[in-house]
């Protein structure tokens, strides 16, 4: 059953439908439709697996599907790039000490959109909108390189208790597979 609210292409390239609705206004009707049909699945927030991901938000990556993943078997993180910041590690804490995970899985891809932006990002938008971010956009040229870095993040936090299972890949957006990236000696 597909729950999805795509809509085909039209005319409109704005944040309206060629009918007129919202984006949101369609994602909260096809959560009325899968609302209609949902069964609690009686299960906890602790992953059945064990495990977090942190990946990339980018739209092209199905997680679930990439990694054979069913409802309630991982926490899953997802930010710009799937770079480890302070809040990927606080959300990192809570899955481990509050629910239970041991494992953590790095996903970064190819084509990413923080490989064509830089850190002048901020200065562009604090010339715009006269604040400048706090925040470091993480920007990065070599992906591998970036999940060395934020393997290295994950085990050399002194909030997590688990450790030594952190793995990184690239996923490949053209062929799907993950290629897994070992971290430096």
């Amino acid at each position: 059953m597909s729950t999805s609210a795509h809509s085909p292409a039209g005319p409109s390239t704005t944040d309206r439908t060629p009918t007129g609705n919202t984006v949101t206004d369609r994602l909260v009707e096809a959560n009325v439709r899968y609302a209609a049909e949902f069964e609690d699945p009686g299960m906890d927030a602790k992953p059945v697996l064990r495990v977090a991901v942190v990946a990339c938000m980018d739209a092209r990556l199905d997680l679930h599907d990439a990694l054979g993943l069913a409802l309630g078997d991982c926490h899953t993180i997802r930010n710009a790039g799937g770079v480890v910041t302070d809040d990927v590690i606080r959300s990192l804490t809570i899955s481990q000490r509050a629910l239970g995970t041991r494992s953590v899985i790095l996903i970064h891809h190819t084509n990413c959109g923080l490989e064509s932006i830089t850190e002048e990002f901020r200065q562009e938008l604090e010339a715009e909108v006269g604040q400048r971010p706090v925040w470091a956009v993480e920007a990065y040229k070599d992906a591998d390189q970036d999940v060395r870095q934020s393997m290295q993040r994950v085990r050399t936090s002194p909030f997590l208790l688990h450790t030594d299972d952190v793995r990184g890949f690239v996923f490949d957006v053209t062929t799907g597979l993950l290629r897994e990236i070992l971290p430096t000696s």
